[in-house]
């Protein structure tokens, strides 16, 4: 496996050390809201809405990390297949970049406005990285 295949791969661990440290961090919240009885068990076993404003944050920033990632691991996949290239490369860690900055604003001040800005470099890199994976297939098909 040559290098830009496995910084590639470092791309996607640190994506998923984002998603797991992201749910850590919501457990270490709601286990002491529970603990302390500040939450009800049946208040919070069918829905959210149980929950104190500080969870929903973290829990919101939580579920971001199972949309855009999601193809963002199915693009690093294609790319790994393809044979990926240093412009791949890049995108994907300018991607998961966009995403630990999209994080760090949604479980700290959550300015709504700064958090779609993130969100928005974030699928416009990862809309980039698409359409160069389909120009890269559609050259290899044309062989």
């Amino acid at each position: 496996m040559d290098g830009i295949a496995v910084a590639l791969i470092v791309a996607m661990l640190a994506q998923g050390a984002l998603a797991l440290g992201l749910v850590w961090y919501l457990g270490s919240i709601r286990i002491p809201m529970i603990l302390r009885g500040e939450v009800s068990i049946r208040d919070i076993a069918l829905s959210r809405q149980g929950w104190p404003e500080r969870e929903k944050q973290v829990s919101n920033a939580v579920d971001n990390q199972f949309q855009l990632p999601l193809l963002f691991y199915v693009a690093c996949g294609l790319a790994l297949a393809l044979g990926p290239t240093w412009f791949d490369l890049g995108l994907a860690w300018a991607f998961v970049i966009s995403r630990y900055l999209h994080a760090a604003i949604h479980i700290t001040d959550n300015n709504v406005i700064r958090r779609f800005w993130a969100y928005t470099v974030g699928l416009g890199i990862l809309t980039v990285f698409w359409l160069v994976l389909v120009l890269q297939l559609m050259a290899v098909a044309s062989l």
